[in-house]
């Protein structure tokens, strides 16, 4: 798995964008040792765990021990668990040869997820740490400091852009693993819109929130991706200096989520909500928290009263008996709630490069068709029966080999249908990097499409909606039980 899908994994399970600073500042210690820094960091991982998207120590701080920093720092990367990405701030960029030294010193011997790097010495400087895509890069781009107008704002002559833009550019074109992001400070408002504009889908780091007076709403408005996601938000001695660190980390969690929901980006497309008499559409500069709870809270509960959700007791295809079962083909008696479907899928598909929908028979016929008549985007899908007759086609629709579809289906379990599908677009000379579905059921199909190459979004985890009707009311305690004793066998 990539790097960016496992942490756009865990920004969603913890529904966080905090990213946990690790900096032992000297006068933050009781004492200027090493021991008294490791100390100091495995209390801070500990306390706020829970919250955090991310744990990023900065390298400077443990060197500045000398070679027991250098263990430190080992310890301490050590320490964040396995769940939980860790981003290296080394700012490394060098020759090819000493760039490889570096990556080597990152990845294998000190365990980092991902680094920062400097791109300013080419793609031959930077392709060392990107050759494993399970490794992730964060290029500097728009950096916090007063000082960054200095270099970055430059005007790349043959280009007509600004340094910075080109190097989010460059970003793009690297990206081919999905494990290039950018640093962007959230004190650089204009660049921050500047830049998601230009990489509408990578992941920025956006320091410069807390000790260096970045606002945290108009960052996030300019630089949320339109998912809600795309964004960690860096922070290290708001938490390390509180009197309590976990409750300073749930609070600032809670406080980036209260903002974003007001951030994504408004104004363009119209939002379906079954409880209403249509679309809401909500002006750019309004606040849309009450709009976007609604929605969100309308789908789930909709798909609930419409059945596509039953709980019971049910004989799964594959001759298990579970007390929940899945079937959104009901999708298609309820209009409105299918137009919302489709609206939460477009959600996540404006963030994909592709140039067709593949949708999968038959449950997501209708669900891409729907999104194909919200959107404007060309629809095709494989047929499960090959056909006898006429062209003898494996696929409808109008394509050219060499185009990138994007599969939708209606749910996952363990991927089996999906390589099925994708097996037959390829083999027509299409190429699928993304697979989009409305429910995971968390049986393994994320990390068996992840293994293939292939990476899956998703607007709801079956642990999602169990845990919203857990808490609206909406099912009884003890069929919410009986799933999640399913999902966790």
């Amino acid at each position: 798995m990539s790097f960016f899908s496992r942490l756009e994994d865990r920004a969603r399970q913890v529904d966080s964008l905090l990213c946990v600073g690790l900096d032992p500042h000297l006068p933050d210690l009781p004492a200027p040792t090493a021991q008294a820094a490791r100390a100091f960091c495995l209390r801070l991982i500990e306390a706020t765990s829970e919250y955090a998207a991310a744990f990023k120590p900065n390298s400077a701080f443990f060197e500045a021990f000398g070679p027991q920093g250098i263990a430190v720092l080992y310890d301490v990367i050590a320490a964040v668990p396995a769940s939980i990405p860790v981003i290296l701030d080394a700012k490394r960029g060098d020759i090819a040869s000493t760039a490889e030294a570096y990556a080597q010193a990152a990845f294998q011997a000190l365990g980092a997820g991902a680094v920062t790097v400097s791109p300013y010495l080419g793609r031959d400087s930077v392709e060392p740490f990107l050759a494993d895509g399970e490794h992730g890069v964060f290029l500097l781009c728009k950096t916090s400091n007063p000082g960054a107008a200095d270099v970055q704002d430059l005007q790349v002559a043959f280009a007509g852009q600004r340094l910075y833009e080109h190097v989010a550019r460059l970003a793009l074109s690297w990206n081919s693993r999905d494990n290039v992001g950018l640093v962007v400070g959230s004190t650089q408002l204009e660049a921050l819109r500047q830049v998601r504009a230009i990489a509408p889908g990578l992941w920025f780091l956006a320091p410069g929130v807390g000790a260096q007076g970045g606002d945290l709403r108009a960052a996030l408005q300019a630089g949320l991706r339109s998912d809600g996601l795309g964004m960690l938000i860096p922070v290290s001695r708001r938490l390390s200096r509180a009197a309590d660190p976990r409750q300073a980390a749930r609070e600032l969690r809670d406080q980036i989520n209260f903002e974003r929901t007001d951030a994504i980006p408004v104004g363009t497309d119209a939002i379906y909500c079954v409880c209403t008499t249509g679309a809401i559409s909500v002006p750019a500069g309004r606040d849309r928290r009450d709009a976007k709870y609604c929605v969100s809270t309308c789908l789930a509960d909709g798909l609930l009263e419409a059945g596509c959700v039953k709980f019971g007791k049910f004989t799964l295809k594959s001759g298990l008996e579970s007390p929940i079962y899945l079937d959104l083909r009901q999708l298609v008696s309820y209009p409105r709630l299918l137009a919302e479907a489709a609206a939460a899928y477009t959600v996540l598909l404006r963030n994909l490069t592709f140039d067709r929908l593949a949708a999968l028979p038959y449950a997501a016929l209708p669900i891409g068709t729907a999104i194909s008549l919200q959107t404007g985007w060309p629809l095709v899908y494989p047929r499960k029966e090959a056909k006898t007759y006429g062209t003898k086609a494996e696929i409808e629709g109008l394509f050219a080999p060499g185009e990138v579809a994007a599969v939708v289906d209606d749910l996952t379990t363990t991927g089996v249908s999906k390589f099925e599908a994708i097996d037959k677009l390829t083999a027509a000379g299409l190429q699928v990097r993304d697979v989009v579905v409305l429910i995971d059921r968390q049986s393994g199909a994320a990390e068996s499409l992840a293994q293939a190459g292939y990476r899956l979004h998703t607007v709801f985890t079956l642990t999602q909606l169990l845990d919203h009707w857990e808490a609206t009311g909406k099912v009884p305690p003890e069929q919410i039980v009986a799933a999640r004793e399913f999902i966790a066998s």
